[in-house]
């Protein structure tokens, strides 16, 4: 089927929404493959070597891994045989009940061959042990992993030529199950994120189809409906002798390969974790005889970061070291290979490393001189190489900044001065008036609109509140009386009024005291005041003439309406009287 053509997405991502400040990758990444721009961490392909620490270690979960599930899915709907390549940390990664119904879940998914990845250390182990002793004494190193390879590659290069230029487990198994199963696809599945990365290198192209995790693959039958309560205990197709069962854990390739690894024996050095691998390489650099097995991981592929477990690390060795005997127990299988090495063609398991370092940007002294200056950290002393940026020193982190890959925000110490300085700044031009005091009531600090407003200068330090104002509020905050007190006073010796505002800051042991002069809004209303009630008499008044005017008003107007009454029957009476009593006897 080969490989899938789809446009490069990386393996390990950041989650922007979730990604906080924190720096948690950067201090934990073994290679600071880590780019922080905007106050968001990137990872950085070209440096990274998929180690997975950043995505174990984060603690906001904004670190995530390529998920090949669907393709996985796609190659299985395309039909032929898919093979599915099992990790043999899947002894740790799964519980017992869980471990024997494995292979029954792989088959409800659509894996036609369901096999064990172990068959390939097998063959890794044979051919490590025949290449040490074709070559005779010198210093190799183990390429199983593929964290190690790369980081040899990019990190120590002058360490390649010591690479044993064998395949890894996961490419050998792939081989084989092309060969002698003729698998049209393969899907590794295991907890190792870096064989995403080690299957799609351009010399193994169309070997290995598909890398899975073990996150996934419980994502994926979860999201199946596939339960491992409800299947049927079965066993794998193929199944690995019991020493090859061993490779997960540290020194288990040794073992395999049955290559002497005595306590006592100086020669030979398994080890795990990424600090170990930096101390054996310095020995293989100065030409020491030594056979290295290093796993990239702390305690080996147990440790993997997508292990998909709650188990504890000697949990986890404690349950692939029984799933090494119970290989051995099991048909007394030894460590016979399933195929014989020696007829196959050998050529198919060697492989070429190549030294491709890391580009680095030269950084003169000057350069970092002048990051150091941009950060408050020029003067030694002032340099604590605290780490909280991620970096180890304040050096090493101005070498980042030059080359772009840390910013000068990133320096806790330094950004809390900038803080402290604004805040001081912020103080000192408040128009408000600050005083701090200590419990003794006596003053500590107090800023320029305190002493203008105080007619004092810093002489008052040390002097208690109570020369310069009443200390009765602030004795009442301290006695803890009142958490805050808020009150307007009247300094008449200041000729000032004042709003304040004291509080305590108990962890500190100290007590704030904050006065806003209001003296001018004061005098406003004051004098608003005075015009409200000149205005409320001068409308009284007028109420009271209009009231006096009306009454007037009604007055005369009742006296003239008499008068005219009294006149009016003045001249009816005048008129009768006038008038003649018999006007017939007038005409004659």
């Amino acid at each position: 089927m080969g490989q899938r053509t789809r446009e490069h997405s990386p393996i390990i991502y950041t989650n922007r929404a979730a990604c906080r400040d924190c720096y948690r990758c950067v201090r934990v990444c073994p290679v600071k493959a880590i780019r922080m721009r905007d106050g968001q961490a990137q990872v950085i392909e070209e440096r990274c070597v998929y180690c997975g620490t950043c995505v174990r270690e984060c603690p906001q979960k904004a670190k995530h891994v390529r998920d090949d599930t669907a393709w996985a899915e796609e190659l299985l709907a395309r039909g032929g045989k898919v093979a599915a390549s099992v990790a043999p940390t899947y002894a740790a990664a799964f519980a017992p009940h869980e471990r024997a119904r494995l292979a029954s879940a792989l088959r409800r998914l659509g894996f036609s061959i369901i096999a064990e990845t172990a068959v390939g250390a097998a063959v890794v182990a044979k051919l490590t042990k025949l290449f040490i002793q074709e070559r005779g004494e010198g210093a190799y190193i183990s390429s199983a992993c593929p964290a190690v390879v790369r980081y040899v590659e990019r990190y120590a290069p002058q360490s390649v030529p010591n690479l044993m230029p064998v395949v890894s487990p996961m490419i050998a198994h792939a081989h084989l199950l092309r060969e002698q199963h003729k698998a049209d696809a393969v899907v590794f599945i295991g907890p190792c994120i870096a064989k995403k990365f080690e299957a799609e290198r351009r010399e193994y192209e169309n070997v290995v189809d598909c890398v899975i995790t073990f996150e996934e693959l419980r994502a994926w039958l979860d999201r199946a409906g596939i339960s491992f309560n409800s299947l049927e205990e079965s066993r794998f197709d193929e199944e690995a002798p019991a020493p090859a069962r061993a490779f997960p854990v540290t020194g288990g390739q040794l073992y395999a390969a049955d290559v002497p690894a005595e306590f006592l024996d100086g020669t030979v050095c398994a080890i795990s974790g990424v600090e170990d691998l930096r101390e054996s390489l310095t020995l293989v650099e100065s030409g020491a005889h030594l056979v290295v097995e290093p796993l990239y991981c702390s305690g080996g592929c147990i440790g993997g970061p997508a292990m998909a477990t709650d188990a504890n690390l000697f949990e986890r060795r404690i349950r692939v070291l029984e799933h090494v005997r119970s290989a051995a127990r099991d048909n007394n299988r030894k460590a016979a290979l399933p195929y014989d090495a020696e007829t196959l063609r050998v050529e198919t398991f060697r492989t070429k490393f190549s030294a491709a370092p890391v580009e680095t940007t030269p950084v003169s002294e000057d350069a970092i001189r002048r990051a150091l200056a941009k950060i408050g950290k020029l003067d030694p002393r002032d340099q604590l190489n605290c780490g909280a940026c991620g970096y180890n020193s304040c050096r090493d982190k101005a070498i980042a900044v030059v080359r772009g890959l840390a910013q000068p925000e990133m320096c806790m110490p330094y950004m809390r001065f900038l803080a402290e300085r604004r805040t001081d700044r912020i103080i000192e031009t408040s128009p408000n008036g600050i005083v701090i005091l200590d419990r003794d009531l006596r003053i500590l600090a107090i800023n320029p609109a305190f002493q203008k407003m105080f007619l004092c200068s810093e002489a008052v330090l040390g002097r208690p509140i109570s020369y310069l104002t009443d200390a009765k509020p602030f004795e009442d905050v301290a006695s803890g009386v009142s958490p805050r007190v808020e009150r307007t006073t009247r300094e008449i010796a200041y000729g000032r009024v004042f709003h304040q505002i004291v509080y305590g800051m108990p962890e500190d042991g100290q007590i704030v005291g904050i006065f806003v002069d209001i003296t001018e809004s004061t005098l406003t209303r004051e004098k608003l005041t005075v015009l409200h009630e000149q205005a409320l008499a001068r409308s009284r008044e007028l109420l009271d003439h209009q009231i006096r005017m009306a009454q007037d008003i009604t007055r005369l107007l009742a006296e003239n309406t008499a008068r005219g009454e009294e006149l009016v029957k003045n001249l009816i009476d005048i008129a009768v009287v006038e008038a003649p009593s018999n006007p017939s006897s007038s005409r004659e």
